[in-house]
């Protein structure tokens, strides 16, 4: 769990999220919405896949990246239990 919070702390990589909450995209995709280069963008994108929150599937010539919902799951989940224990 401390990788994917190592992951989120980061406001760009929260943004890649934010944006892959919309939709699936390529890496050419994601890099229209920052003011950074593509291999910066695929850094980021390489750390958010290793603590698991995104997963990637080749659709063509093209990576295609996606959110992986249950990781966020299983953190909200935590938290969750955090706050039920203190709410107690």
């Amino acid at each position: 769990m401390s990788d994917t919070y190592k992951a989120l702390s980061d406001p760009t990589r929260r943004r890649i999220v934010e944006l892959l909450k919309q939709k699936d995209m390529t890496v050419s995709e994601i890099t229209a919405h920052f003011n950074i280069s593509q291999p910066s963008i695929s850094q980021h994108l390489s750390i958010l896949k290793n603590s698991q929150l995104i997963e990637s599937y080749k659709e063509g010539k093209y990576v295609v990246y996606s959110l992986n919902l249950t990781v966020l799951q299983d953190v909200l989940g935590w938290f969750l239990t955090l706050l039920k224990k203190q709410g107690e």
